[in-house]
């Protein structure tokens, strides 16, 4: 069964910074794709970022209202994917969720949540103005 436990959510104040921790347990397959997501009061769940693939192979794409200030990477010798978040703005403030989808869908882009097959629980982010 796949898990994931996300961490490292926070308040903040507008322009500090937060680093997210995604730890995914019981994958059995390297080919798959760890997305974040969030969820502000009042609106959709949207896509913040996703990486796929290992090495020279390896992509990640972002939000384009996140670019230059989150940065995605993960550690495979502790199953972890991270969200390094910078620059933090009071619009970034919402749940954030961790999640993997099953296959190459990554290689495509910031895929849409319909796309994850397994979830974590969310963890606050919060940044004050």
């Amino acid at each position: 069964e796949v898990q994931l436990q996300a961490s490292g959510g926070g308040l903040v104040q507008t322009g500090g910074s937060l680093r997210l921790s995604c730890l995914v347990s019981g994958l059995t397959s390297d080919d798959y794709t760890i997305g974040w997501f969030r969820r502000a009061p009042g609106k959709e769940r949207q896509g913040v970022s996703c990486i796929y693939g290992y090495g020279t192979n390896e992509r990640t794409h972002y939000l384009d209202a996140v670019k230059g200030r989150f940065t995605m990477s993960r550690d495979n010798a502790k199953n972890t994917v991270y969200l390094e978040m910078n620059s933090l703005k009071p619009e970034d403030t919402a749940v954030y969720y961790c999640a993997v989808a099953k296959g190459a869908w990554g290689r495509l882009g910031l895929i849409k949540d319909v796309y994850y097959d397994y979830w974590g629980q969310g963890t606050q982010v919060t940044v004050s103005s």
